[in-house]
């Protein structure tokens, strides 16, 4: 999948700027599609050529103009096509962390630790950031009550996938550190 989709999603919310659509990325696309702001803005130029965005220019006063963009009817057509269709393959783990761990048997077990503990410190932050996203989006009621109500839930579901693959990696680093402490202990 190409960013396309994601962008095109985000705008599912309403005509945003390049700088406000980065914002939606770190906070409610970062935990399943993250995307740098010069990935943004390279994919904004592209929808918009290829008729799937609009851009509007909004003059500013002491500020350089910005675009806004909106979702086009053919841009909202690709994207029903998109969601409609099964992925054509399953999703694969690609992290950095686990390539380190799987190579740590000639290293010092305190740097293996160390960087077991570093991504249950990330972990925690983004379970956090997660959680309060999803406290935002209930507003008070309850899930059953915000799922009758919304009009969209995509975003809470995509979010309830964020806040279980955060706790799935806490679960496991934790279970790294103790087998780790197990391992150090025997020999």
């Amino acid at each position: 999948m190409s960013l396309k989709y994601a962008v095109l999603a985000a705008l599912l919310e309403g005509e945003a700027s390049g700088y406000e659509l980065s914002k939606v990325f770190d906070v409610s696309l970062a935990n399943f599609w993250p995307a740098t702001p010069q990935q943004l803005y390279r994919e904004l130029e592209r929808l918009a050529q290829d008729g799937l965005i609009e851009a509007r220019v909004v003059q500013q006063e002491r500020r350089p103009n910005k675009r806004m963009f909106t979702l086009t009817e053919a841009g909202r057509a690709d994207l029903d096509t998109f969601a409609a269709t099964p992925p054509r393959r399953p999703t694969a783990i690609r992290d950095e962390l686990l390539i380190r761990i799987q190579a740590m048997d000639g290293v010092d077990p305190e740097v293996t630790r160390g960087l077991v503990e570093e991504r249950m410190t990330w972990s925690r932050a983004k379970l956090d950031r997660y959680r309060r996203v999803r406290d935002r989006l209930l507003d008070g009621r309850t899930e059953d009550a915000y799922l009758t109500e919304a009009d969209r839930i995509g975003p809470y579901l995509t979010l309830m996938a964020g806040i279980a693959f955060e706790e799935t990696n806490l679960a496991w680093c934790e279970r790294a550190l103790l087998l780790l402490k197990r391992r150090t202990a025997v020999g």
